[in-house]
C-alpha cells in the first residue's frame, strides 16, 4: 500500500504524516479482503484548515478514516 499527499493539499508535514498513518491503519484492517498487488492511495482534494484547527487532530483522523474506509469498502465489492 502506498500513500501520497502532496503539499497543495495538505500544507503541514504533520497533517500529511496523519493522513499517511490512517490510510495504513484502515488499508491493513482490509488486506485479507484484497489480492496480493499493489495499491496507491492519492489524496485529491484539501482539508480545510478552518474545519480542522490541529494538525493532527482527531476531527481530521476521524474524516479521513471514515473516507478510507468508504474507499477501501468500495473497492473490496468491485473486486
Amino acid at each position: 500500500m502506498g500513500a501520497m499527499v502532496p503539499k497543495r493539499w495538505a500544507k503541514r508535514a504533520v497533517t500529511r504524516n496523519a493522513i499517511k498513518r490512517q490510510i495504513y491503519t484502515v488499508s491493513s484492517s482490509f488486506s485479507h479482503q484484497y489480492s496480493q498487488a499493489a495499491f496507491v492511495v492519492r489524496l485529491r482534494s484539501s482539508f480545510s484548515r478552518s474545519d480542522f484547527f490541529s494538525p493532527s487532530s482527531e476531527q481530521l483522523k476521524q474524516a479521513v478514516r471514515a473516507e478510507i474506509q468508504a474507499l477501501m469498502e468500495a473497492g473490496a465489492k468491485a473486486s
